[in-house]
């Protein structure tokens, strides 16, 4: 999801559409969904019609009705976001609120989505149940998606795809007479390692980090066999029904491991601030960090909550001049989502911070590389 809003922030077109629907996860609630997206599609028309000639809006329109005429909003999130252009539509769901609007311009309106991404913890839970092994994306408290045989992602993998049957000797009852403990452990630790392989191949793409929920046995070798157990930022054992339990229920019983990476990596902070701060790798004048953010020397941007700036931005030059009104001519109402743009567009990091860790005093803080 990252890598398409930055991809997509990269295009510039005439027109770039961007169309946010609100939408719903379950029934009956999302019955209503195909209205609101049929209303903001017809703003959109009328948009476009408007402000581009004949032959580019009916370009346009026809793709969008192309990827949304048969949308299956049984697969909805908490918002629907479409950005079109004349050469290709993209429709994203997106795991948070977004306000329902249309934009026409000449780029796509990803910086509020991009802040909102940056805002989350987004992590995999790896779920080991005694029969198969489930893995859910989510997004603070919210499930993105449970991995199913039909993910696009997991179409090409050369490990097993998710859910994974445990179809070890023990299991199905192959193992013969010899069916002692120490077999036992072997043949878990045969099937968490496979689930291991699969888990990496997809963490290779997107470098989330792993929430680990089962019993405690399981958690023990699972820890044991995985390539990676630095990127275990959590494990839960008291989570009930793994296996036939909703992808929510379980995303709703790792929360407390969730908040305590979220306070991890806020204490974290303190000490890289001090630490670039002695090497004079910290930036906190909000026209030297969008200067180094724009110039792709961001390594991380830390950033109270909540914090924005009204700005006169003039990338040719690379100035950014603050400013007291946000709907004043030629003000970009929140500088610091351009920041956190031009951050993560470079390879760089954005973590949230609580005010009563970055208050008024220092409300940005940008680490450098170099």
């Amino acid at each position: 999801m990252k890598a398409t809003l930055k991809s997509l922030r990269e295009i510039t077109a005439k027109p770039a559409v961007s169309i946010f629907v609100k939408t719903h996860r379950k029934h009956p609630d999302n019955e209503q969904d195909p209205i609101a997206l049929k209303n903001q599609l017809k703003i959109a028309e009328e948009r476009i019609t408007d402000e581009y000639d004949k032959n580019t809006a009916a370009t346009i329109l026809e793709k969008i009705h192309a990827k949304t005429d048969d949308l299956n909003h049984n697969y909805n999130l908490d918002t629907l976001a479409i950005f079109a252009s004349t050469d290709d539509v993209q429709v994203i769901r997106f795991p948070f609120d977004a306000k329902e609007r249309v934009i026409v311009d000449e780029r796509f309106a990803t910086r509020d989505l991009i802040r909102d991404m940056a805002s989350a913890v987004h992590y995999y839970v790896v779920v080991l149940g005694r029969d198969h092994a489930r893995l859910i994306e989510a997004a603070n408290n919210r499930v993105v998606k449970e991995f199913d045989q039909n993910d696009e992602a997991q179409k090409n993998m050369e490990s097993i795809p998710f859910p994974i049957e445990n179809n070890s000797l023990y299991k199905t009852g192959d193992g013969g007479s010899d069916r002692s403990a120490n077999n036992e452990n072997s043949y878990l630790k045969e099937y968490f390692n496979r689930v291991d392989k699969s888990v990496q191949e997809l963490w290779g793409e997107h470098r989330m980090p792993l929430v680990i929920v089962g019993d405690n046995r399981n958690i023990s070798y699972y820890k044991e066999v995985c390539d990676r157990p630095e990127n275990i930022i959590g494990a839960v054992s008291n989570v009930t029904d793994l296996e036939e339990g909703s992808a929510q229920h379980i995303v709703d019983g790792v929360q407390e491991a969730v908040e305590e990476y979220r306070t991890t990596l806020h204490k974290e902070a303190l000490g890289e601030i001090d630490k670039a701060r002695g090497a004079d790798m910290l930036r906190t004048d909000l026209q030297e960090i969008y200067r180094s953010a724009f110039q792709g020397a961001g390594e991380t941007l830390y950033l109270r909550k909540g914090y924005m700036q009204p700005a006169k931005i003039d990338e040719k030059a690379q100035t950014l001049v603050l400013a007291d009104d946000p709907a004043a001519e030629g003000v970009t109402d929140d500088a610091v989502s351009d920041i956190i743009e031009h951050v993560i567009h470079n390879g760089g990091k954005v973590v949230f911070m609580p005010q009563d860790i970055m208050g008024d005093d220092l409300p940005i803080a940008l680490v450098t590389r170099y």
